[in-house]
Order: structure tokens, then C-alpha cells, then sequence
């Protein structure tokens, strides 16, 4: 038996997951595949166009094709498994389905999704179905999605979709504090001593706890001993504020806490009996049903990458929120694995904007995943010095001329951004400069073939023109190699700024 379902799912409401169309929803509404609820049946339930149902359920198909839906998933991330639940459809069925993934903004319309420009990966082939029935698929694409496209053939009823994996979110940019235990910022309740009454995932999910249930809960401990919940951060973090939650807990919560933590090391295992967790909060009462907040009293601020919550000696916590800010370190490390798992057409897009070259950006794609800076650099001025004059040309029609705002080929909004601060230099320089560097930008171009390429990051206008004037002596088989230089740093430094900015 696979044991994804003991991961999130990253379709649940909670989550902000929807059905967001379906081609057919005849007899019951594409709305119910996510219910958060188990599937009821109602023996004489009945509507105006037949049988009530709790589930997703077309009409009987009389031409050919087959039915399908789209779902936009709560949180974006890797999809590790599905449940295709069926319950008390036994009848009226699927006899197969499949399931095709995409990646694209939230906000993107169902039009913009079925239209061609979309590139939907199929991440589960044909399956056949049984009624009445969970049915389980292991997904092994390693492939960050945030839409899923549900096929059922040729028609029929689903009760309920469940979409097991991990999230891998969009952490914003810069020192922002945030809360690195949320799994909204890809944090993960790895493990816990017991969840017999309430999910471990609980404590990290969005808002307060909706009842008792929306939180953990352990059994009544009768022997010695106490309760535990292990938690990988969102990325090495130093931390500012803790916030436990017993809402709802009241003759249950747990009577007292103590949170450690600790910072793993490349290669290190968390399960390993040589890892040593330092103290962040001291043993400390808790009270039922309240909110309670530590600053002062945490006695270790880290960087920490996991931490423990233990609790004596039993009981329950409904939220744990751990507000800080990712380290450098930690957010190179968010930010390559969002890079590593973006589908393949999305990481070329992206890869764009450090460099124009279409065969730079392929080479790139197929050498993921990267570890580190340093590799992806290397990997970068390796794939660099395979590239052709041709490609060349096209990463340096990716760039408006020096002193001008507008490149040749369309750019897009970060890439633009990029374009100004490194020629920020040109900002001063005064209306005879900026003319002196039209003409002689033009001069070049007719010499060359193609724009004057430099990495003007740090130099000024008149540095800038200086330089200019010395390589247009070149023969264009000399200046070639030389801008092709030019463009290499100027991709290292924008492949810096993508992961670490």
C-alpha cells in the first residue's frame, strides 16, 4: 500500500484549492470533488434532473470524447500521489481516468488553460477505476504544477479528489520576516509520536483551528514519557516570535511545551541519534483555549532548519506559528528547489531573462537539478562556451542599447528591471554623452551586426563609451568572442540576482 496520503493535500480548500471548470456537471456540481468532508449518500435524495449525489457527476455521453475538469491547486507543488475516490458511485462510474498537470499564474482563466499556448504534461496515464472505491496512483513526476486536469472516460461520477505532495511556494524576495513554519511557505510536519485524534499537518495550516479537529491531538498517555511533533522550516531561518495556539483544546490541550531545535548540515539526517537539538523555549505552562505568544523568553534564535515541539504529556495544539526570516543560506536553498522542479517549458522562460539564447536555456534545463550558486554558475559558463554565433545574436537582441530602454526583442518585467539598474550609470550622464553614445551605438551596429554588449553593471557612461570606441577596431570576428564575454557576465550576475535576490 503507498503511504502518500500521509502527505498534504495540496488541492484542499483550506489550501484555497478549486474546481475551477468542468465541461460537464450535469447532475452534481464540480465543487464537490474537493469537499473537505467525507462522501454521504442519501438513499432518497433526489433533483429535479435525477439522483442527488455527492460528488462530481456528468451525463451520459452519446457522442465521442470524454468528460473532464480543472483544478487549481491550493498551494503550488510536487505531486507525489492521487485519490480518485468514487464513493457510492457504482453504476454510473468512470471506467478510466487520467490526469494531466500545467504550471501557471493563479489568476489564469479556464480559456487561457485549455487554449494552445498552455502545455499540459501528463503526469497519470489511462487507469481504470473501480466504483464505489478509493482509488490510489502513485505520481512520480518531479515537477512542480499548479493546475491539474482531470479526464474521466467517457463519463460519469467522482465523489471526491485528493492530491497528496509537497508544497513548493513562490517565498517572497528580500529579508522578509514571514512565518517559516507555515506550509504555505513550504514548511513540513515531518513526523510526530502520535495523531490519534487530530492530523500533524494541522499545526501549520492556514488560519485558526475551525474546531477541536482542526488541530493535533495525541491520545492519553498511560505510561511515561511525552508527545512530540518534528518540523522542517520553510529554509534556515533566525527566528523572532512563536505563537501556540490551543483553540478549541480545553479540558485536552496540552499542560506544558518546550520547542528545540536545530540546523542540519549537508548530508545530515534528521532521524540520526548523533543530531543535538538546542533549546529554544523552556518547559512552559500552557492554558486552554488561547493563544499565546513568546519573544523574550526564546533562548536561542538560531538559524535553525528544524524544530521540535514537545508537549507533556499529551494533549493538543491546534497551531504553531513561527514568524522569522529566512537566512541567505536558506533562501538560495528555497529558491533552487523551486527552480529544480519547475516544469520544463517554465524553467526556459524564466532562464530567458539571464540570458537571450534559446540553446543556452535548453542546455541549462536538461543539467537540473543544481545544489548550489557556484554549480549553476559553472554549469552556466559551460553552457555558454557551446553556443554558436547564431545564438550569440539572439541573447544579444535581449538587450536594449546602452543609454536606451527598449531591446529588440521583447522583454519581460524582470528582465526590463535588470536592463535599468545595470546601466544605471547612464542615469547621470548628461544630453551631449547620451548623444555621443546613440551615434556611436549606431556606428557599431552597422560594423558588427549587432548591438554593442557590455556588462555595465558599476560603470558609467563615460566608461561605457570609452570601452566602445576601443573594441570598434575590432574585425567582427574579433569583437564576437568578445561581447560573447560581455554576455556571460552579465548572465552570471543575472542568475545571482535570480536565486539570491
Amino acid at each position: 500500500m503507498t503511504n502518500f496520503t500521509d502527505l498534504i493535500d495540496l488541492a484542499s480548500e483550506r489550501l484555497g484549492g478549486a474546481v475551477i471548470f468542468a465541461n460537464d456537471e450535469f447532475f452534481a456540481e464540480k465543487e464537490n470533488l474537493l469537499r473537505p468532508k467525507a462522501a454521504v449518500f442519501l438513499e432518497h435524495e433526489y433533483t429535479d434532473r435525477g439522483k442527488w449525489m455527492d460528488g462530481w457527476e456528468t451525463r451520459r455521453r452519446r457522442t465521442p470524447g470524454h468528460d473532464y475538469c480543472i483544478v487549481r491547486l491550493g498551494l503550488p507543488g510536487i505531486i507525489r500521489g492521487v485519490l480518485v475516490d468514487t464513493a457510492f458511485f457504482r453504476g454510473n462510474y468512470p471506467d478510466q481516468c487520467s490526469i494531466e498537470a500545467t504550471f501557471a499564474r493563479s489568476d489564469t482563466t479556464p480559456e487561457e488553460l485549455l487554449g494552445p499556448s498552455t502545455p499540459w504534461i501528463e503526469i497519470l496515464p489511462q487507469s481504470k477505476l473501480a466504483g464505489d472505491s478509493k482509488n490510489l496512483f502513485e505520481i512520480s513526476s518531479p515537477y512542480r504544477y499548479t493546475h491539474l486536469r482531470l479526464n474521466i472516460f467517457p463519463d460519469g461520477g467522482v465523489a471526491r479528489l485528493r492530491v497528496h505532495g509537497y508544497a513548493v511556494p513562490d517565498l517572497p524576495r528580500g529579508e522578509i520576516k514571514v512565518d517559516v513554519a507555515s506550509v504555505e511557505n513550504g514548511a513540513v510536519v515531518l513526523s510526530c509520536s502520535d495523531m490519534f485524534f487530530g492530523s500533524r499537518h494541522n499545526l501549520i495550516m492556514p488560519g485558526r483551528a475551525a474546531n477541536m479537529g482542526d488541530g493535533w491531538e495525541t491520545r492519553r498517555r498511560r505510561g511515561p514519557g511525552h508527545d512530540w511533533a518534528l518540523i522542517e522550516l520553510a529554509g534556515l531561518s533566525t527566528l523572532q516570535r512563536i505563537e501556540i495556539d490551543t483553540n478549541h483544546f480545553k479540558g485536552n490541550y496540552a499542560d506544558t511545551c518546550m520547542i528545540e531545535g536545530v540546523n542540519l548540515g549537508p548530508g545530515q539526517d534528521i532521524s540520526s541519534p548523533d543530531i543535538s537539538f538546542r533549546e529554544i523555549l523552556p518547559r512552559t505552562k500552557l492554558m486552554a483555549h488561547t493563544r499565546h505568544f513568546f519573544d523574550e523568553e526564546l533562548t536561542d534564535r538560531g538559524p535553525f532548519s528544524h524544530l521540535r515541539l514537545n508537549v507533556y504529556p499529551d494533549g493538543g495544539v491546534s497551531r504553531l506559528r513561527v514568524h522569522g526570516t529566512l537566512t541567505a543560506e536558506g533562501r538560495l536553498a528555497a529558491r533552487l528547489r523551486r527552480f529544480n522542479t519547475l516544469p520544463g517549458p517554465r524553467a526556459e522562460t524564466e532562464l530567458l531573462t539571464c540570458c537571450g539564447s534559446s540553446a543556452w536555456a535548453r542546455k541549462m534545463v536538461a543539467l537540473r537539478p543544481f545544489q548550489s550558486l557556484d554549480q549553476i554558475l559553472g554549469a552556466s559558463d559551460a553552457a555558454c562556451a557551446a553556443l554558436l554565433r547564431d545564438d550569440w545574436l539572439e541573447a544579444f537582441r535581449a538587450h536594449p542599447r546602452i543609454g536606451e530602454q527598449k531591446a529588440e526583442k521583447a522583454q519581460a518585467a524582470v528582465e526590463q528591471r535588470w536592463s535599468r539598474e545595470e546601466q544605471s550609470g547612464t542615469g547621470s550622464a548628461g544630453h551631449e554623452t547620451l548623444a555621443v553614445l546613440r551615434e556611436a551605438n549606431a556606428r557599431y551596429d552597422e560594423k558588427f551586426g549587432h548591438i554593442f554588449i557590455i556588462c555595465a553593471s558599476g560603470k558609467s557612461a563615460e566608461e561605457m563609451l570609452i570601452a566602445l570606441s576601443q573594441r570598434f577596431d575590432h574585425s567582427p570576428d574579433e569583437e564576437l568572442p568578445v561581447a560573447a564575454e560581455e554576455q556571460r557576465k552579465i548572465t552570471r550576475l543575472r542568475l545571482t540576482k535570480l536565486l539570491t535576490r
